[in-house]
């Protein structure tokens, strides 16, 4: 990853992929350029021999990639101090700020990859969408999949698909949160203490996960491994059943679609 990448915003995703750039080696520390309106995170990036700048229109002008890393609010005045500069590649993790939003600041000229990372990349276990549309192109693509590696799994998607996408990876970790939430209520309501709680129904769900991810198992199969004839787990399945709960996920993720395309730009 010979090439100079500049972060505008290095908050908790920003920051994160930053980060994971400098601990991986693949990108030398003084090859990062960072902005940041918040002077302690830029100090902190300056601490680890990172470049700090004062503004955006100095890390577009000094960079080969751009990365996007600021609030979707903050986005048509960023993009109006940079758009004559044409020659970065533009990585973008901007919630519902499409590639042609931003490519309409340019007139077209910018290339533009859109990443949608979710909340675990802070701990290196995120999942991240990419798409691309020209002038950029599939080796820009691939560049930006290179860099989101270094904090979870990469999946390349036609944009057209990220309003589903986003309701099952970025949204996810609220649904998964919440169960875990109502698992460890459960629990504590037969007697274990909360943190234990917590910390059991986390692991529970973080190991089955993995267990789907590392041997290639149908959820089906999972769930019948589990379910002995007439058992105890069988008797919670027909009760998540009998209170819809695929059915509430599955509504849930619909209108969480159905809302990223209302607010998308």
């Amino acid at each position: 990853m010979n090439k100079k990448i500049g972060f505008i915003g290095v908050g908790n995703m920003g920051g994160a992929i930053a980060k994971s750039l400098i601990s991986s080696g693949k990108v030398r520390t003084t090859d990062i350029y960072v902005t940041d309106l918040d002077k302690e995170r830029t100090d902190a990036f300056a601490k680890l021999g990172a470049v700090v700048c004062d503004n955006a229109v100095e890390i577009a002008e000094k960079v080969d990639v751009v990365v996007l890393a600021v609030k979707p609010i903050a986005f048509e005045c960023l993009l109006n101090s940079v758009s004559s500069y044409t020659k970065p590649l533009y990585i973008s993790i901007a919630a519902g700020i499409t590639i042609d939003y931003i490519k309409g600041f340019s007139r077209g000229a910018a290339k533009v990859v859109r990443a949608m990372p979710n909340i675990p990349v802070l701990v290196g276990e995120g999942t991240t969408i990419i798409s691309y549309k020209p002038p950029a192109t599939e080796a820009d693509e691939l560049y930006a999949c290179e860099l989101f590696e270094n904090v979870g799994i990469v999946q390349r998607m036609n944009e057209k698909c990220f309003n589903t996408a986003i309701a099952l990876t970025s949204s996810s970790p609220a649904y998964v949160s919440i169960m875990i939430e109502a698992m460890a209520d459960a629990a504590v309501s037969g007697g274990i203490p909360r943190n234990m709680a917590y910390r059991l129904a986390a692991q529970a769900v973080a190991g089955s996960a993995k267990m789907l991810m590392q041997t290639g198992l149908h959820p089906a199969q999972l769930k019948d491994m589990v379910c002995s004839p007439g058992g105890t787990t069988i008797k919670a399945v027909e009760k998540l059943e009998e209170r819809g709960f695929r059915n509430a996920l599955i509504s849930a993720m619909r209108d969480c679609s159905k809302r990223s395309a209302q607010i998308m730009r």
